[in-house]
């Protein structure tokens, strides 16, 4: 049985679309993935970033802490809370709109109470959050972001996809990725990035 371990920061698209993939496979494998949070607001704390990204990365902050929430007082809803929220923020476009709006939705949606939203905006999970991130950045170290996966163990940052690929496709590169993970002393495989990423 595969052993699969996946961290996100909700707000990122990049992740959402490697999200996708990665339900593709596991409901094709047949097997669970853990679903962590991240959030790319700590992984910059300190960091002299572009004013316009750090701003992003601001905004988006309260996403990561109510996932944050949500992992510490109900994991078993994460993954349905982690879709909602993708979807509404990313495939309906709606995320640089009203986030906060996007989340109290998105508890509702999974059945969940209110008050984790204002619970998680006073900080009240931010210390569990940070131990998260830092978990997934245990792995792979802190020069990366999300996505991270990890494959029996055997962490990395991405797959990076634009546009997450179905069936045979989306098999045909887990099992790239689990013959890397398999490799002692792998380390990096990369090119530039041209294009959007697309959301199904």
């Amino acid at each position: 049985m595969e052993k699969v371990d996946f961290w996100f920061d909700p707000s990122c698209p990049w992740t959402w679309v490697t999200s996708i993939w990665m339900r593709e496979v596991a409901s094709l494998r047949s097997f669970e993935v853990n679903w962590h949070p991240f959030s790319l607001y700590i992984l910059n704390e300190g960091r002299e970033l572009d004013p316009d990204y750090r701003k992003l990365t601001d905004y988006n902050f309260i996403g990561s802490r109510v996932t944050g929430a949500v992992a510490a007082e109900a994991p078993e809803k994460l993954s349905d809370f982690f879709t909602a929220v993708g979807t509404k923020y990313h495939n309906e476009g709606r995320g640089k709109e009203d986030y906060a709006g996007i989340l109290k939705e998105a508890l509702a949606d999974c059945g969940l109470d209110a008050e984790l939203f204002e619970r998680a905006e006073a900080g009240e999970f931010d210390e569990s959050l940070r131990e998260s991130t830092k978990a997934g950045l245990d792995i792979v170290g802190d020069e990366v972001g999300v996505p991270i996966v990890s494959f029996n163990g055997v962490g990395f940052f991405g797959p990076v996809i634009a546009k997450s690929p179905r069936g045979d496709e989306a098999l045909k590169l887990w099992d790239g990725c689990l013959a890397v993970a398999s490799v002692d002393n792998f380390y990096e495989l990369k090119r530039s990035r041209n294009v959007r990423p697309q959301f199904d």
